[in-house]
């Protein structure tokens, strides 16, 4: 009977070439608890306590345990890392997340995530454009190529969104990219100065960037995985495949 040799599933087949990109770049890897309290899932990062994210609907709280939940990012990671170490640093938090929603092609209960956060003095949005080309061309090959739009995250200011020139289609315009030629990839901005503040280091000395990206919708966009349930189904002719 011929040998049958064991397959890496795609979630840790594209964050084994993260960690690899990205520690290339000087990042060191720092992990935590799936288990937070309020403050540091969501204070810490000035969410507002009238924030949607907080509702039953998104974020799963522990019973009996007062304040718990179980993590909706990897943010918590970087807030415990600041309250203990000094800048200049560079951090990159990868792990499981869970919200609370119904699943469907490109939503799950649960998923892995990956943040990344950068301190020290003179910390630009060039520094953050620069670093996220390279993470992206990696990954995806030259032909990557991102543009910034502005966007809203509560931790970050000036907030943007990341889109990537679709892989498919080269940007002339495919499904996967609705037939817009772009796809967005990720969020991102400048450390906003109360989380700063708020994990101990001085906004008006040191700043920093911070950006946050799903590990599973990577995989999907690399492999051509068009269902992020197929990545928990347990079927092995989706592992076998790699």
């Amino acid at each position: 009977m011929k040998e049958q040799k064991g397959h890496i599933h795609p979630i840790n087949r594209i964050y084994d070439d993260l960690v690899k990109v990205f520690s290339n770049m000087g990042f060191e890897i720092a992990l935590d608890r799936e288990i937070e309290d309020e403050f540091h899932n969501f204070d810490a990062l000035n969410i507002p306590k009238q924030h949607p994210t907080r509702d039953m609907q998104d974020t799963f709280w522990i019973k009996d345990h007062d304040k718990k939940c179980l993590r909706t990012h990897t943010s918590p990671v970087q807030i415990r890392y600041m309250e203990n170490h000094q800048p200049p640093f560079k951090i990159l938090s990868p792990g499981k997340v869970f919200r609370n929603e119904a699943t469907d092609r490109t939503h799950e209960a649960q998923f892995h995530q990956l943040e990344g956060l950068v301190v020290g003095e003179g910390v630009s949005m060039g520094h953050l454009k620069k670093a996220l080309n390279t993470f992206l061309k990696e990954l995806f090959g030259d032909k990557a190529e991102i543009r910034m739009r502005p966007g809203y995250f509560p931790f970050v200011e000036p907030g943007v969104e990341i889109d990537m020139i679709c892989v498919r289609c080269s940007g002339k315009g495919c499904p996967s990219c609705a037939h817009n030629g772009w796809i967005e990839i990720l969020g991102a901005g400048m450390v906003h100065p109360n989380v700063l503040m708020a994990s101990g280091i001085d906004p008006k000395k040191y700043s920093g960037f911070a950006f946050g990206v799903g590990i599973d919708r990577l995989a999907m966009l690399k492999y051509g995985i068009d269902d992020i349930r197929h990545l928990y189904s347990g079927d092995l002719r989706l592992v076998n495949q790699f």
